[in-house]
């Protein structure tokens, strides 16, 4: 087994974890970070390996909110179960368009947008978006304070607070802005962020819905590539593979804990811009590397 191949699904693991959560792109970083670490594995392997990484990645979500996703709790109250099954609907019912998207579309705009170009474009894009979206909804929050007070039931303004109270309509909407991370660099998580800030969610929620999205998404997505490399394709792991496959998975998942746990910490008391202007600065960083290296329409 190579140790190097190890350590460099290490570092991988740790990019995973890190920008799965934060809505700054994996893909984004996946692009640069190959430029710099490449495995010495078959182009097989590597499709499948980054899709399947996510699995750590989704884990971390399920160990850290398994009471809140738990529907079968004992600590739990008739009501509260009830509340439950009816979010994993809510999260069930949001994922449809995505799935369907994904199913006919996927390999479409991976064969045609998967470059530096389009990367770029769409962190810069989505960068903007970002910071437009945060600084409107502060300035249309603070005017609500000032008018009927910030916590006013009757306040048209206030935001979805609670996971209760997010209806299926803006959950489907959600869904509908989850489809828009088919494009490489646009950021699954940063897709429904942005789209349950702009229907007016709060910054926890929309965090945490889009986290919960994640799991049968990612899930099926993950699912569906190993069948495709073991099953379609006849792809066969070498012991080293299956080593990368390991310490990617397991990285991904610890990285992922400390990663979701900064990040619920941090929007308490901050928004999203700062992750506006990290796009915008990675999206002019990829654009400059690619052009340099003449790379940028491969």
């Amino acid at each position: 087994m190579d140790i190097i191949e190890l350590l460099k699904a290490l570092l991988i693991g740790i990019v995973e974890g890190i920008t799965e959560w934060l809505p700054i792109s994996s893909t984004g970083h996946m692009i640069l970070f190959n430029e710099f670490v490449t495995l010495n594995v078959s182009p097989q392997f590597w499709e499948m390996f980054l899709v399947v990484i996510q699995l750590g990645a989704i884990l971390a979500v399920i160990v850290l909110f398994f009471h809140k996703l738990n529907p079968l709790s004992s600590r739990k109250d008739a009501v509260q179960r009830r509340s439950t099954w009816v979010l994993w609907l809510k999260v069930l019912v949001a994922c449809v368009p995505a799935a369907i998207v994904g199913i006919f579309f996927d390999d479409w705009f991976e064969e045609h947008f998967f470059n530096a170009t389009t990367v770029a474009i769409a962190l810069i894009g989505y960068g903007i978006a970002y910071i437009v979206v945060e600084r409107l909804n502060d300035r249309k929050e603070a005017g609500a304070s000032k008018r009927i007070g910030a916590h006013s039931k009757n306040n048209p303004l206030t935001e979805t607070d609670e996971l209760e109270s997010l209806s299926f309509p803006r959950a489907i909407l959600i869904g509908v802005f989850q489809c828009l991370a088919i494009v490489p660099g646009t950021s699954r998580s940063g897709s429904t962020i942005l789209g349950a800030r702009i229907l007016g969610v709060s910054r926890q929620i929309a965090a945490e819905f889009s986290f919960f999205l994640a799991i049968p998404v990612m899930f099926g997505w993950s699912l569906l590539k190993i069948v495709k490399a073991f099953l379609l394709d006849s792809v066969t792991l070498t012991v080293t593979e299956w080593g990368v496959f390991a310490v990617g998975i397991v990285t991904a998942f610890v990285i992922s804990i400390l990663a979701i746990k900064f990040l619920m910490g941090y929007i308490k008391n901050h928004s999203f811009e700062v992750f506006g202007w990290y796009r915008i600065v990675l999206g002019v960083i990829v654009l400059v590397f690619f052009a340099v290296t003449g790379a940028l329409f491969a």
